[in-house]
Order: structure tokens, then C-alpha cells, then sequence
């Protein structure tokens, strides 16, 4: 159900995963070529509040991979990489298709490349459209639920918008001895502030800014503490989370780790929002992620504190016989 205000407004925020550290291109352009490996593809789902008519469901495809290896310093990465995502609102009511080309270079700071700083540009072009037909209006409410005519007027029944935005992203990660890292980083949305309107009027979308910060800390030789967090804010929403994973190593390999992740994450925003239970496989060059939203916020009746299912896939081929420098690289 959704009411002539909530269209407009339910335009104005991105879609964003809980696993947020597991979809990079939709984190910071600057995490793009940002691993160590021949080429990285990923892939996230997310339906948030199903008992809610499937109220958001969010997938996104990703590849990045590394250009001019053997032109660069051994210690540098020039990362190049696509993007796909797919949101639908309202059980489809709302549906967003968006495809997205983005670029980073990141510079070794030191002879042991324990240090890098990035900078990544992306370009996007968004087509969203509203089926006019799927909504529900509060004048058209009687005692026998949603029966009567609306008084709403539109020019036709399927509306769409098309428009190109620009993002971008700067970011840092070290070590201190090759197996510890961290990183900060930040990202802006929508630079140019795009029109997105079905109805005309000048509705220009608000820039989103993103910060983000993480790290892992060895318990020992095999294990670590993988932590991460972000905040971000667009117009008069803003969103904080934190949390981390512990990671147990069930074969004893450093280079090619069978690791199972156990943690959570916590989410507060404008309504206090979620707790976030996960659990992770790595094995060889694919992990995988899973994640539940428990909602605590305000629509706990309604969503009877089913937040939301995510999945995450990442797979990074690695090189059999390493040609370039390892470097230490944020895994969430």
C-alpha cells in the first residue's frame, strides 16, 4: 500500500545492504580493484520486511578486475569495474534498474605496499519506473478495504525517469606488519543531484555521503577479529552501523583458508532500526554470507520483527602462480 506522499519520498533514499561490506561498488567507487587476486565478481540479495507485501527487494551483479598490471609499480593497482542493480518497491509497484561504470587508482605508500591510498570514480545511468495500477490510495479506502475510485490523476499508467549521476570515493588502508589492516574511507553519491520526478516540478535528488572505517585483528596465527562500520546521511535520513565477525580457520592454511565468520552488526537510524546476525564461509576463491535483519524499530507490529534475508556471494580468482606483490586488502 502506498499513499501519493510516500511515492515521492520512497525516491529520495538508495537502496543499501546490511552487508554493506560485502557489495564494494555500491560502497565506495574507490574499493573498485581493491583485492588481491585476478578479478573479483559479486553478487547480494536483500528482501527487506517480506510479511509487508515484499515491501523492497534489492539484487545487484558486480566484476572488477585490474588493468595495466605489468605497466604500473608493483606496489600500485589501476582497478576497473561494472555494475548492475535491480530494486523493486511495493511488490514491484516501484522498479529501479541501474547500470554503473567505475574506476580507481590506488598508489602504494610504502616499499612493502602495507599502505595505500585510493581514489575511484563511477558513472551510472538509472531507469526507474511506477506502475501506477499497483498503488492503493487512501481516498480509494472503504469499509470493504481498497474498493473505491481515487481522484488522483496521472497521464498514464506506467510513468518512468531516466538520468545519469556521478560518484565518487577516496580511501586508506594499512598494516602494520602485513597481517593486521584497517582502513577509512568516504564516498559521495549523486553529485550532480539528478531530476527524478514522475509528475514534473523540480525534485532534484539529494547527495548521499558515506563514511566508512574497518579492520581485522589475528587472534592468533590462523583467527582474527574482522571488524567495520559506516554512517551515512542524505537530506534528513542518516544511518549508522557497526559491528565485526570473528573468523575461525578449520584447515590451518594461510594461503588458501577454509574460514567460517560468525558475528553481528547493529543498525540505527532515524527509527533505531535492527540487530543483524551473520554467518560467513570462505573457501578457495568464494565466500559467502548470510544475514537476518531482526527489527526493532517502530513497525515491529507489522513486520513482527522480520527486518529482512540477506545473501552475499564474492568470488576472486586467485593467481596459481603469483606474479605481482601480495598486498593486504579490507575484506569487510
Amino acid at each position: 500500500m502506498l499513499f501519493p506522499g510516500i511515492v515521492s519520498v520512497s525516491l529520495a533514499q538508495d537502496p543499501n545492504f546490511s552487508q554493506f561490506f560485502a557489495s564494494p561498488l555500491t560502497l565506495n567507487p574507490a574499493l573498485t580493484g581493491k583485492f588481491d587476486g585476478n578479478f573479483r565478481l559479486a553478487g547480494n540479495y536483500r528482501n527487506q520486511w517480506p510479511s509487508i507485501n515484499n515491501a523492497f527487494v534489492t539484487k545487484t551483479g558486480s566484476a572488477d578486475f585490474h588493468l595495466l598490471n605489468n605497466n604500473l609499480p608493483e606496489i600500485d593497482r589501476w582497478g576497473f569495474g561494472v555494475l548492475f542493480m535491480n530494486d523493486q518497491n511495493g511488490n514491484g509497484a516501484l522498479r529501479t534498474n541501474q547500470f554503473s561504470l567505475s574506476t580507481a587508482y590506488h598508489k602504494g605508500l610504502d616499499e612493502n605496499g602495507f599502505h595505500q591510498i585510493g581514489v575511484g570514480f563511477q558513472g551510472s545511468y538509472t531507469d526507474k519506473s511506477l506502475n501506477v495500477s499497483m498503488l492503493d490510495f487512501e481516498d480509494e479506502l472503504t469499509a470493504l478495504g481498497f474498493t473505491g475510485q481515487t481522484s488522483e490523476i496521472f497521464p498514464q499508467s506506467d510513468l518512468q525517469v531516466k538520468y545519469v549521476d556521478i560518484n565518487a570515493g577516496i580511501l586508506y588502508n594499512g598494516s602494520t606488519n602485513g597481517y593486521n589492516n584497517f582502513y577509512l574511507g568516504a564516498s559521495m553519491y549523486h553529485i550532480n543531484r539528478p531530476k527524478e520526478t514522475f509528475q514534473g516540478g523540480e525534485f532534484y535528488l539529494n547527495s548521499r555521503t558515506t563514511l566508512q572505517a574497518g579492520g581485522k585483528l589475528p587472534t592468533n596465527q590462523y583467527n582474527a577479529f574482522h571488524f567495520s562500520s559506516i554512517y551515512s546521511f542524505q537530506a534528513n535520513a542518516n544511518n549508522l552501523m557497526f559491528g565485526g565477525a570473528y573468523a575461525m580457520n578449520l584447515n590451518y592454511d594461510e594461503e588458501r583458508p577454509v574460514n567460517v565468520y560468525m558475528g553481528a552488526w547493529a543498525r540505527f537510524n532515524n527509527v533505531t532500526d535492527a540487530v543483524i546476525p551473520y554467518v560467513g564461509l570462505e573457501f578457495g576463491d568464494v565466500m559467502i554470507g548470510a544475514s537476518y535483519d531482526v527489527n526493532i524499530s517502530s513497525l515491529q507490529p507489522a513486520s513482527n520483527m522480520r527486518g529482512g534475508f540477506e545473501l552475499s556471494v564474492i568470488y576472486i580468482k586467485k593467481p596459481v602462480d603469483r606474479e605481482l606483490k601480495k598486498l593486504n586488502c579490507p575484506k569487510f
